[in-house]
């Protein structure tokens, strides 16, 4: 510990992400990339980027992608905001919405990420544990409170709460700013976008990284009544005006035109994730229903940790969280076919 860190860094819990290996040849199911590559056309505009232009600034407003989500989703410009990575996004809600009087609410299981900012922002916060199935009981979230957030579907549990539980959730909770993260809502569910009209209260963030396959490009974005989105440029203003570069502008814009590659990669993860959920029940695991391009599961015959060094041993990385209530579950993203495969053929002598 330095003598030069200030008091808040001392107390900080930074997040941890996923491993990133070095090594070759290993079967990566562990961070939940998509087994598929990004668009041509994303890679065609970003390679189209590259030139002299890069000696300038990029947009610092990020028009032509705003432009892009607003009439993908049938919303309004002003009603968009982009920053690099959905992390990012949130770094910024957190602290230009949620900094209040009363403690925000959270699921006890979810997305790591959200006390860190609280730390980080020094705001207060109350966990709502899920029901013994990890699903969420909207009930427990009708209590005073400073704002709400949670993943849907959730991570890393991959359960999804249906748009009809999320529009009573919203009535519950009109006087706070309700946040849902969709980083992965396109493997399953139906986004609550199509709510940011009727309820003023509510914003939703995206990501690039998973359906669309750019986690290396750092895109994410957030829909909401443009006094949220304004909240949130206000914040991205005095922190950096210029959060995503020339290439990542024009990528992003062009996935989100190229619907085809799109909904066929996502079909593809869905299909992928059915016929490896079938595999591992037969195998004797506990799968909890998902909607993500992930699957939770548990076996009651085996340690967790101990499974997932078995894995790591015959090159199949996958996640194990030593967190309460869910350190007997393996967090398992779903690969090509043939990396599911791998993952199948390594599990059934551990499972024996």
């Amino acid at each position: 510990m330095s003598k030069f860190w200030s008091p808040l860094v001392k107390d900080l819990v930074p997040y941890v992400p996923g491993e990133q290996p070095k090594l070759s040849k290993l079967v990566k199911l562990n961070t939940n990339e998509n087994p598929y590559g990004p668009s041509p056309k994303a890679l065609a505009a970003m390679q189209a980027e590259i030139g002299d232009s890069l000696r300038l600034y990029p947009d610092p407003n990020s028009d032509l992608l705003k432009q892009t989500v607003a009439n993908y989703y049938g919303v309004q410009p002003a009603q968009v905001f982009v920053g690099n990575g959905s992390d990012e996004v949130l770094a910024h809600l957190f602290y230009g919405l949620f900094k209040q009087d009363l403690p925000i609410l959270f699921p006890d299981i979810t997305y790591s990420f959200y006390p860190v900012y609280c730390g980080l922002y020094g705001i207060q916060y109350e966990t709502v544990a899920l029901a013994d199935d990890f699903s969420l009981d909207v009930s427990a979230y009708a209590k005073p409170n400073g704002g709400i957030i949670f993943a849907n579907p959730n991570a890393p549990t991959g359960r999804l709460l249906a748009l009809d539980e999320i529009r009573c959730l919203l009535e519950l909770n009109r006087e706070s700013v309700v946040v849902i993260d969709e980083a992965y809502i396109d493997f399953g569910g139906q986004s609550a976008i199509s709510l940011v009209n009727d309820f003023p209260n509510l914003l939703v963030t995206q990501t690039l990284s998973k359906s669309r396959s750019l986690a290396g490009l750092r895109v994410g974005l957030a829909v909401g009544h443009a006094e949220l989105i304004e909240a949130l440029e206000r914040v991205k203003n005095s922190f950096n005006s210029y959060p995503l570069d020339r290439m990542a502008i024009v990528g992003a814009a062009a996935a989100f035109a190229d619907d085809d590659y799109f909904i066929d990669t996502c079909s593809k993860v869905i299909e992928s994730r059915n016929e490896v959920t079938t595999a591992l029940a037969a195998l004797g695991f506990n799968v909890v229903p998902s909607a993500a391009n992930f699957i939770f599961a548990s076996h009651p015959a085996r340690d967790a940790a101990t499974l997932a060094q078995g894995l790591r041993e015959q090159g199949v990385i996958v996640r194990h969280f030593k967190a309460a209530r869910i350190d007997q579950y393996l967090r398992i993203t779903i690969g090509t076919p043939e990396q599911n495969q791998a993952l199948l053929e390594a599990l059934k002598p551990l499972c024996a």
